[in-house]
C-alpha cells in the first residue's frame, strides 16, 4: 500500500513540475508572423532584431526590441506603391503585444490596427 501511495506522489509531483516548466518558458517572437498569402500582411522577425515583411503590397524592413510582451518596432521603411484593394495598415505598426499564437499590432498613438497569427 506504501509503495502504490509512494508511485502515485511522484507521478504527481513529476507532472506538476513539467506543466510549471513549459509554462514559464517565454514565447519567442523569432519567426513568420501573418500570411504569405499575396496582398496578404506579414512580418519577419530575425533573432538579431532586425524585421521584414509586406503590408499585402509594399515591402517592409526595420526592427524590433522585446520588453517581456511588449514588442517595439523600429522606423519601418519600405516601398510606396499604389495598391488599389490592399488594406496596407501594417505600414503603420509601432508595437505589438506578444500572444501565444498571434501579435497584436498598435500604431503610433497605441492603438490596435490588427493581428498577425503565427505562421506555421
Amino acid at each position: 500500500m506504501k509503495k502504490t501511495a509512494l508511485i502515485a506522489v511522484l507521478a504527481a509531483v513529476l507532472l506538476s513540475t513539467a506543466c510549471a516548466s513549459s509554462g514559464d518558458a517565454p514565447l519567442d517572437p523569432v519567426g513568420s508572423w501573418g500570411s504569405d498569402v499575396p496582398g496578404e500582411p506579414n512580418l519577419v522577425l530575425e533573432q538579431d532584431g532586425k524585421l521584414s515583411g509586406t503590408d499585402g503590397c509594399n515591402r517592409l524592413i526595420g526592427s524590433w526590441e522585446r520588453t517581456g510582451d511588449t514588442l517595439e518596432f523600429g522606423p519601418l521603411g519600405g516601398t510606396r506603391m499604389l495598391c488599389e484593394g490592399v488594406d496596407t495598415w501594417l505600414a503603420d505598426a509601432a508595437s505589438a503585444t506578444l500572444g501565444t499564437d498571434s501579435l497584436q499590432i498598435y500604431n503610433a498613438a497605441d492603438q490596435p490596427i490588427g493581428t498577425l497569427d503565427r505562421d506555421r
